[in-house]
């Protein structure tokens, strides 16, 4: 079965596939990687490799049992684009999105330039939403680009965890942009004004702004559990969705 999501902007995770390798700055404290080697000790299905690629083809079919619209975070537990898994199975992974048009489904990579290469013989279906990991300079803002470059309706950035200001930013074609600072004992800071920062270009580029969280370290730079730091920025709850996917 599907889960329910405790992630603040989507409603249900799907996994056809878990697992995953790291590949840039983001991936260095890796929630997924911690969880699946958790549910690997508990014994627990999908998880018998801990966080080595696994498809599982089984779960294909878990989206058809709900007949409730509802957002899927699809791949939570892995990245859909990664190298190991092959294209026929990602057709199979959209093919389900296709036939059951109720329902949403937010895909995020940080392998972006793989997505759009996937992309560039086949059609995005109107309710997948397609997003780029944007932690740094260095490794996220090249995949903007490559995100901008697939026709699809929605196009999203995730930029979690936010690892230093990014500069400028182009968000032309970028519908909705989440923003949210690192979780766990060894998380990084995030400084206020990066969010800031981040919020100003997408007020000025009439994008969708979404705050997620601050993570371990808050707005006053002391560390404590995530949810005593909260989600305000700037004295708001920031909770925005591109208008034409409400």
């Amino acid at each position: 079965m599907t889960t329910n999501s405790k992630i603040e902007w989507t409603e249900q995770t799907w996994n056809p596939t878990t697992g995953c390798t790291k590949i840039s700055a983001g991936c260095k404290h890796c929630y997924a990687e911690t969880m699946a080697k958790r549910l690997q000790a508990m014994g627990t299905h999908g998880y018998e490799n801990g966080f080595k690629i696994s498809i599982l083809e089984s779960r294909l079919s878990q989206p058809f049992t709900r007949k409730k619209p509802t957002m899927y975070f699809v791949n939570s537990m892995s990245d859909l684009f990664h190298k190991s898994i092959p294209y026929r199975f990602i057709d199979q992974v959209f093919e389900v999105i296709q036939q059951t048009p109720q329902h949403s489904y937010q895909i995020l990579t940080k392998r972006a330039s793989r997505m759009r290469d996937y992309f560039r013989s086949r059609q995005v279906p109107a309710n997948a939403w397609l997003g780029a990991s944007v932690e740094n300079r260095k490794h996220g803002i090249p995949r903007i680009d490559c995100l901008r470059q697939i026709e699809a309706k929605t196009r999203f950035l995730s930029v979690e965890p936010l690892l230093e200001d990014l500069g400028p930013l182009d968000l032309s074609d970028i519908h909705w942009v989440i923003v949210g600072g690192e979780s766990g004992k060894n998380a990084r800071k995030m400084d206020e004004n990066w969010a800031l920062s981040v919020r100003r270009h997408c007020e000025l580029q009439n994008v969708a702004f979404f705050f997620k969280q601050w993570g371990t370290w808050g707005a006053d730079g002391i560390k404590r559990n995530k949810k005593e730091n909260g989600r305000i920025l700037s004295g708001k709850k920031w909770e925005q969705y591109p208008i034409h996917a409400s």
